[in-house]
């Protein structure tokens, strides 16, 4: 039954007065040896550890979307979304080893003020207008939606008063400032880790005795890796029914990589994290976010494979339908909590709430980053005080949210929301990367250059999408990530050439300043980044 058990309640009621109460603390301790200024609110400069630093990077990032996304995508296609995942911890070094260090060095707090000063204020503001909508529209609707269908599913709670208390309780935690959300995300990792890996225990011992057998762990994974095993290939071929969502090599040499670095090295809400810290601590927390990453499948996709043997048994066809019939793989993360005993199943739906909550925090304190320091006080008030600009911040907070609160009902049509988030964002991800990676390493990319990359991300992008609907199969339909290679070398290319096309003594962008000791790493940095790189290789060629 979709019901929580009193127990249930009372862990959940456990969860709930701790969060707040080491929130109020740790607002409480900040009011009294803050300076009150932007920078301690948004970016809480200096205070965060490298522990709160990796907890706040996962936290931020790991939603409903995983949990339920994810878990969608495992049922729908199988381990090869676990790439998602890998991948990042890989790019989370290249990002700790060589973006890191030049946002530091040149005193960068946003990405769009990192644009304006490399480029000009007009490309920093359209794209600061971009994130703006991206952000709420796309990222906080999304979380906000599978997390109310999700908590629906293992509840008598109705989806509109999910909606409304999961906004209330992110503006609760969000209206602290980046040090309560950073150290209170320790907390909700600890919680969304735990209660994650309850759920995979459940999946794992349910189909070991479903099957048969001893309620075993280790004995669910064995058959999983029988009854799924075209789940268990990381690598799509042509023929593949889902190869447009993952394309081949393309995870690994193509538009993953695009995907990854314009996500955690170009973007505020995950770069917001290390930016107010040294540079030791900022890559100790980034490296210790890229160990997390390699769990999340264990916790996310998993469940997902271990739901669809059970309903290739015969089990669980009514829950995994929709009221029409149709299967919909993202019931499979909420059909297995349901399963979980009273006291497990609250520390499961606390868990479920930890990520959806955090995540909604760091993206709306990055809205209100955004747009108190690169619109609000740019364009509406130059001479706004420190606290004006902190009060316009808590108010873009309270506004997105609601906005994307009305939003969010749309999204119900959707069959897997996680391939949904990561195609649309990727309309943008191409030119992001392109103005960053140019901006970073080449002194002679111009602000014509980064303007023209910013106006045809999107539009190249929606091309490459439509046009093969629009010509009746006369233009190849490429896999999105495919597409997002394309866009990423022609944006490079038309950088290039109008970049060329300008002498130099006509550029007046400013390059950033780079001290090439800035990319040397501690020997502690690079045994851990080899511990991943060795994971990662042996995990792609057990799973290829």
């Amino acid at each position: 039954m979709n019901r929580l058990h009193p127990a249930d309640y009372i862990v959940f009621l456990i969860y709930f007065v701790c969060v707040s109460a080491y929130g109020y603390y740790v607002y409480k301790r900040k009011t009294r040896n803050a300076t009150g200024d932007s920078k301690d609110f948004f970016l809480a400069e200096g205070s965060l550890t490298w522990w709160a630093i990796g907890a706040s990077l996962i936290a931020s990032n790991i939603s409903a979307e995983h949990f339920i996304g994810m878990s969608g995508s495992g049922f729908a296609l199988g381990l090869a979304i676990s790439t998602y995942e890998w991948m990042a911890a890989a790019t989370l070094i290249i990002v700790a080893v060589f973006f890191i260090p030049i946002y530091l060095k040149n005193k960068i707090y946003t990405m769009p003020q990192f644009l304006a000063r490399r480029y000009n204020d007009t490309v920093s503001t359209i794209m600061a207008v971009f994130w703006i909508l991206v952000y709420v529209f796309v990222n906080l609707t999304s979380i906000l939606y599978l997390g109310a269908i999700a908590i629906t599913s293992i509840s008598t709670i109705g989806f509109n008063w999910c909606i409304a208390g999961l906004i209330i309780f992110s503006i609760v935690v969000t209206l602290g400032g980046m040090k309560v959300i950073g150290y209170t995300d320790v907390v909700q990792v600890a919680v969304l880790l735990i209660g994650g890996l309850v759920t995979t225990y459940l999946a794992l011992t349910l189909l070991a005795e479903k099957s048969g057998y001893a309620a075993n762990v280790f004995t669910g994974l064995t058959l999983l890796r029988e009854k799924a095993a075209t789940h268990f290939h990381m690598i799509f071929t042509e023929d593949h029914p889902y190869h447009k969502d993952l394309p081949g090599l393309s995870v690994l040499i193509g538009g993953m990589w695009i995907n990854n670095l314009a996500y955690w090295g170009c973007n505020q809400y995950i770069i917001q994290r290390a930016l107010g810290a040294d540079l030791k601590t900022a890559r100790s927390g980034i490296l210790f976010a890229a160990f997390i990453k390699l769990l999340i499948p264990v916790i996310a996709v998993l469940p997902g494979i271990a739901m669809y043997v059970l309903h290739q048994q015969g089990l669980f066809q009514q829950e995994m339908t929709n009221e029409l019939g149709v299967l919909k793989p993202d019931h499979a993360y909420p059909t297995l909590m349901n399963l979980l005993p009273p006291g497990l199943k609250g520390v499961a739906f606390a868990a479920l709430t930890a990520a959806i909550v955090a995540s909604l925090a760091g993206k709306a304190n990055s809205i209100a980053t955004i747009f108190s320091l690169d619109i609000y006080k740019k364009f509406f008030n130059k001479n706004a005080s420190e606290k004006t600009v902190v009060s316009t911040g808590r108010w873009a907070v309270i506004l997105s949210l609601v906005i994307a609160g009305i939003v969010a009902p749309s999204l119900r049509s959707l069959d897997q929301a996680y391939q949904f988030i990561q195609e649309y964002v990727g309309f943008i991800s191409p030119g992001v990367l392109a103005i960053f990676l140019m901006g970073l390493f080449w002194k002679r990319t111009t602000a014509a250059a980064a303007l023209a990359g910013t106006l045809l991300t999107i539009p190249v992008s929606t091309i490459l999408k439509f046009l093969p609907q629009w010509t009746h199969g006369a233009f190849p339909d490429y896999p999105f990530l495919d597409r997002m290679t394309i866009t990423f070398c022609f944006i490079v290319a038309v950088m290039i050439i109008i970049s060329l096309l300008t002498p130099k003594h006509e550029n007046k962008s400013i390059p950033v300043e780079i001290d090439h000791r800035m990319f040397k790493v501690s020997p502690a940095f690079i045994v851990g980044a080899v511990v991943i790189v060795g994971i990662l290789t042996g995990l792609y060629s057990t799973f290829w």
